[in-house]
């Protein structure tokens, strides 16, 4: 029987700290407080999301994968482009505006190649709710790339450079996708 090895594992101290940073990331979300929410992330930023495709237990055996279906595949001036749509009270898809709620589990932190870099790998929950009877509810994972910044900036020297978000859901009922994972 051949045997995994473990994966490294990073002092709690720091586990905290990027812990921590999740946590500060959706209560900005949460808030509302976007442009803040937007220092966290650094200006080399790949943020991407897309949806699970279903395969077939034989297909994934095999190694065959179906094509990806992206959601997202956005840089730093795309975020901000969509922040600045928000801020104008234009954004039809938020008329009222939907109240939200981001919860991150099951972190694991793993370093990377470079000293100053860590994956920080989540089970991810959003819930939105507009109107009276708009909810929807989304649920994947996620995997961020976090990065100590030496000016200090972001939540106590830390910005987000890489976020992959993959949903459970095949197929998005939700009639828009106007809030910021």
């Amino acid at each position: 029987m051949q045997t995994v090895p473990a994966p490294a594992c990073v002092p709690h101290a720091l586990h905290h700290e990027i812990e921590q940073l999740l946590f500060q990331e959706a209560a900005l979300l949460d808030e509302w407080r976007f442009r803040d929410w937007l220092e966290l992330m650094a200006q080399d930023i790949h943020y991407t999301m897309r949806t699970t495709v279903n395969a077939q237990t034989r297909d994934r055996r095999r190694g065959v994968q179906p094509p990806t279906t992206w959601i997202f595949n956005d840089t730093y001036f795309q975020l901000e482009r969509r922040v600045a749509r928000l801020e104008t009270g234009m954004a039809w898809a938020e008329e009222p505006p939907s109240r939200t709620r981001h919860l991150v589990t099951n972190l694991r932190v793993r370093p990377t190649e470079s000293p100053v870099e860590y994956e920080a790998h989540v089970n991810y929950l959003l819930y939105r709710a507009q109107k009276e009877r708009d909810e929807t509810i989304y649920v994947g994972r996620r995997i961020d790339r976090v990065r100590r910044t030496a000016e200090g900036g972001g939540a106590h020297g830390w910005q987000i450079c890489r976020r992959e978000i993959t949903l459970d859901q095949a197929v998005l009922s939700s009639h828009n996708l106007s809030v910021l994972f």
